[in-house]
């Protein structure tokens, strides 16, 4: 599938997801599901760790994106992946036009 085509087709998926109100669900069923496996609790952790390392001075918000993000996605454990997935394809197959 072409680039095009496939940000096609998500833009697609989010405006159907978000126009039904299924993103906003699906936000705060990551969020309880973060919460409850203890990322959040890492990430913040993580966070104070940058931020200790490099000095509250210097540091920006976008710094600590920029640092935290890819531990961040890597930390998400695959059963919440695997869950959120399961759910958005369950909606669009409910939903397909």
């Amino acid at each position: 599938m072409s680039n095009v085509k496939e940000s096609r087709m998500r833009a697609t998926i989010n405006q159907k997801l978000t126009e039904m109100g299924e993103r906003e669900r699906l936000k705060e069923l990551l969020r309880a599901k973060l919460t409850e496996c203890g990322w959040k609790d890492q990430m913040k952790a993580h966070c104070k760790e940058v931020i200790k390392e490099k000095g509250l001075d210097h540091v920006t918000v976008e710094d600590l994106v920029v640092e935290i993000t890819p531990k961040g996605r890597a930390l998400v454990p695959d059963s919440v992946k695997k869950e959120l997935l399961q759910r958005i394809r369950a909606f669009l197959a409910q939903h397909a036009t």
